[in-house]
């Protein structure tokens, strides 16, 4: 019965690229440029947007009670608790939320928001989930990982609330809950089912690792 880890292993050298990449190793260490982190938290909440129109699918897509509640209350979290902690973080940094309003987005950004979007249209609730494990899964595994390096600045480093956010006992909750959910949806699917996903996890993942070059080359 495949879980979630045996995705992992179908695209191995692209998670750890995704994990450990340039731009988390330089945040992690206190060397990333500041407005490399900015283009990054300005294209997040953009991100953020097309993360709660993926939950909405999420509810359209379930086909049970429980499923379609679970998806309601993520979206909710999202639109009434993410995107105004977003806002105020960002304004820490000098981002507006008249600024956050009004920008274009990345290449990047579309690329992967879309992509989800896409395979969850295309798709059931388990494409959906697969195509966003590596965001909120992902992100989880980072700040874990992140912690456990001799190399990370903790002291007096612009970046550690940032570590600490997706590092903080509610995400990992989130994100062990999420893991949990695809282990048992995974179980009943095929070989050839496994394939497909597996696909879709890889693509993801890759895009994820373009969201972070995105940020490192400040590109649009």
């Amino acid at each position: 019965m495949p879980t979630f880890d045996d995705l992992k292993q179908s695209c191995a050298d692209d998670w750890r690229a995704y994990c450990q990449h340039e731009f988390i190793r330089d945040l992690g260490a206190d060397t990333l440029a500041k407005d490399a982190f900015r283009h990054y938290l300005e294209q997040d909440y953009l991100f953020l947007v097309h993360f709660a129109r993926a939950y909405g699918l999420a509810v359209y897509k379930s086909r049970n009670i429980t499923d379609l509640r679970r998806a309601l209350a993520s979206l909710k979290a999202i639109v009434d608790v993410e995107m105004g902690l977003h806002i105020e973080y960002c304004a820490g940094w000098g981002i507006s939320e008249s600024d956050l309003k009004t920008l274009p987005e990345a290449r990047a950004t579309m690329a992967y928001t879309r992509y989800v979007l896409d395979a969850g249209n295309r798709g059931d609730l388990l494409d959906l989930h697969v195509a966003l494990a590596p965001c909120l899964i992902g992100y989880a595994e980072i700040a874990t990982w992140l912690n456990a390096q001799p190399f990370v600045a903790h002291e007096g480093n612009p970046y550690a609330s940032w570590i600490a956010m997706y590092a903080s006992d509610e995400f990992q909750a989130a994100a062990a809950g999420e893991k949990a959910w695809l282990d048992e949806h995974l179980a009943a699917v095929t070989a050839s089912r496994f394939a497909e996903l597996s696909t879709t996890f890889r693509d993801a993942t890759r895009l994820e690792i373009d969201f972070w070059q995105m940020g490192l080359d400040r590109r649009f």
